[in-house]
């Protein structure tokens, strides 16, 4: 039961990854800089502490109370991974929208997912589950094998991608909707592609030095609430100090671009619906948090182990390639290329099937 809520619950945090970019299209007259920081405004510093403060008594003296070197430590996590977002522009630049998107994604599944448990083989730590139990088990192995599986989901959904710019002949749009020029050069392509896909796992690494917070939480309401199983909000007192550390590289980075294309006059443009543009990027941004809001709760039911990781990206990249055939970006391309993409979905379908029956066997 606690596995098919953890499925449950991984597939709304990924529904909500994969659809929050869509209130950003009614944007009207702003340049991305503009309408990502105004959408980060919310995601990064309004909702998480107020989604804290209605499920975690006193989650403020939680953080208070903590050490600084692992606040330090959450915190510098949380910025590594908002710039490993920022280079993935970077990354699609150089090597194309669908191969960029590949590699950076499954990098980023991978090492999310399987890092932590190779260091807590060496750094065994109560309740983590490392490396050598996951080949050992059979519910670990099924989860390894639903990680290969839905690696080689993205890559056929990369191939895809590959065949519908060849076939449209149009400029690359990347799966945030915006247009990308594209310079290929494989070497310093796949180098940043690299880089951007390490970086962008530390959020899941950002979880797990600051779990000491969860944890408090978590004790804390089982305290109040005995045999009632684990906490399922205990993230989100994490949520606050990682988002913390993600607010500081992309509050650079947006002010960076503002200033360079001279984006920050957007606010002061007539004939802009500024109203209508701050409500869409504040439901954008409420969407983007919610991915960890139900990645907590996914987590309580299922461990942050391997498991969830995997599950809460193919999830994103399975609703995201949904939302691309359901308002038809993919219209005009051949049967070919339309199969080629299906069947990247469904393989990406069946990992999530073999990781929630390996999580139904422990």
């Amino acid at each position: 039961m606690n596995a098919l809520l953890g499925v449950i619950f991984h597939f709304l945090g990924g529904f909500s990854s994969g659809s929050f970019y869509l209130p950003y299209k009614k944007v009207k007259g702003w340049q991305w800089e503009t309408f990502w920081l105004i959408g980060g405004v919310f995601s990064w510093i309004i909702v998480p502490p107020l989604a804290a403060f209605l499920t975690i008594p006193n989650f403020w003296e939680i953080i208070q109370n903590e050490s600084s070197s692992i606040l330090g430590l959450t915190f510098l996590f949380g910025a590594l991974w908002g710039i490993g977002g920022f280079m993935y522009g970077l990354g699609v630049r150089y090597l194309g929208v669908a191969l960029g998107s590949s590699i950076m994604l499954g990098l980023t599944m991978v090492i999310g997912s399987l890092v932590p448990s190779i260091y807590y083989e060496f750094s065994p730590e109560a309740g983590k589950d490392n490396i050598g139990l996951m080949f050992s088990s059979s519910w670990g192995q099924f989860v390894l094998l639903g990680l290969l599986v839905c690696v080689i989901g993205i890559i056929i959904s990369g191939k895809a991608g590959v065949m519908k710019d060849k076939e449209l002949q149009t400029e690359s749009v990347d799966p945030h909707g915006t247009q990308v020029k594209t310079e290929y050069k494989f070497g310093l392509g796949l180098t940043v592609a690299i880089i951007s896909g390490v970086l962008s796992a530390c959020f899941n690494f950002g979880l797990e030095a600051g779990k000491p917070m969860a944890s408090v939480a978590n004790e804390a309401w089982k305290l109040a609430n005995p045999n009632q199983g684990e906490f399922l909000f205990q993230n989100n007192v994490t949520y606050i100090v990682v988002l913390w550390g993600g607010m500081a590289s992309n509050l650079i980075g947006c002010l960076y671009l503002s200033f360079k294309n001279k984006s920050y006059t957007d606010y002061t443009k007539k004939n802009v619906p500024v109203v209508k543009n701050t409500i869409f990027c504040a439901l954008a941004g409420t969407m983007w948090f919610l991915q960890f809001f139900f990645y907590g709760m996914g987590e309580s039911k299922m461990g942050n182990g391997p498991s969830s990781w995997i599950l809460h990206m193919a999830f994103i990249i399975l609703i995201a390639n949904l939302w691309g055939v359901i308002i038809k970006e993919w219209k005009g391309v051949s049967k070919k290329t339309i199969s080629t993409i299906v069947v990247g979905m469904i393989v990406m379908f069946i990992s999530i099937l073999i990781v929630g029956y390996g999580n139904s066997l422990r």
